[in-house]
């Protein structure tokens, strides 16, 4: 029986992608900050789920991780699916410092748990590190860049832990998922986003993309074009581009 341990599972993708490996029969660990939508989603598969209230940016938050492996007795896969960012023109204090917490120091921290797990207990059957990135991580976005720069920031970290596993000689596989704009709690209610996807049409892609141990996964091939047409935009015109989504 596979185990997955999926952090920022109490709505959203993580809680879509928790129920979907709890139907097929692994043993799910979920995590977030509010318990409360924790216990709905274990009550869904009683047998299957187990839960702990996890604020990533918390001192404990990797003694707590630890703690979830071991209430499903272990761990295979490794989803870091937990993130914050705003559309933040004004540059505000409180949400950039929010965005770093979560989506830098929490991430690091609980990235650096699962490799270290990995690292000793991976030797014949391979582990797996997987986290949901973002296609904003391609170019720093002037109306998001404090959320853009952290996740450039994850795209670097993930880089480099899958340099270390092979340096180290660790049994473990590392993904990072870059999807576009999904149809979450993320996104501004009263806003319409460009090529916006819905959780439906996202989740399999990202179950597969972990199934498959793929290195990077962009979801969707329209946005795997388009930040490829990013990346070639040179500076001096990317700055004059207006992307207020």
């Amino acid at each position: 029986m596979k185990k997955v341990i999926i952090i920022g599972a109490s709505s959203g993708m993580g809680s879509r992608i928790a129920t979907d490996f709890a139907r097929l029969g692994w043993r799910v660990g979920i995590a977030a900050r509010r318990e409360d939508m924790l216990k709905e989603i274990k009550n869904l598969y009683p047998d299957r789920i187990e839960y702990m209230a996890i604020d990533v940016a918390a001192e404990d938050a990797v003694e707590r991780f630890n703690r979830l492996i071991e209430l499903i007795d272990g761990m295979d896969y490794l989803l870091y699916a937990a993130g914050c960012g705003w559309m933040d023109p004004e540059l505000d204090d409180a949400s950039t410092a929010q965005t770093i917490r979560t989506n830098v120091l929490g991430f690091s921290r609980i990235i650096n748990a699962a490799y270290k797990y990995f690292k000793s207990t991976a030797n014949l059957h391979r582990g797996h590190i997987a986290a949901i990135t973002s296609v904003a991580g391609t170019k720093g976005i002037g109306v998001s860049a404090a959320y853009s720069a952290s996740k450039r920031y994850q795209w670097n970290y993930l880089q480099a832990i899958d340099q270390l596993a092979h340096q180290q000689h660790v049994n473990v596989a590392v993904t990072d998922i870059r999807p576009g704009f999904v149809d979450t709690p993320l996104l501004a209610p009263d806003r319409t986003y460009p090529m916006e996807m819905s959780i439906d049409y996202v989740a399999p892609r990202i179950e597969k993309a972990m199934l498959q141990a793929k290195r990077i996964a962009v979801i969707d091939s329209r946005w795997a074009v388009a930040t490829t047409l990013w990346r070639l935009i040179p500076d001096a015109l990317w700055r004059r581009l207006r992307l207020d989504f």
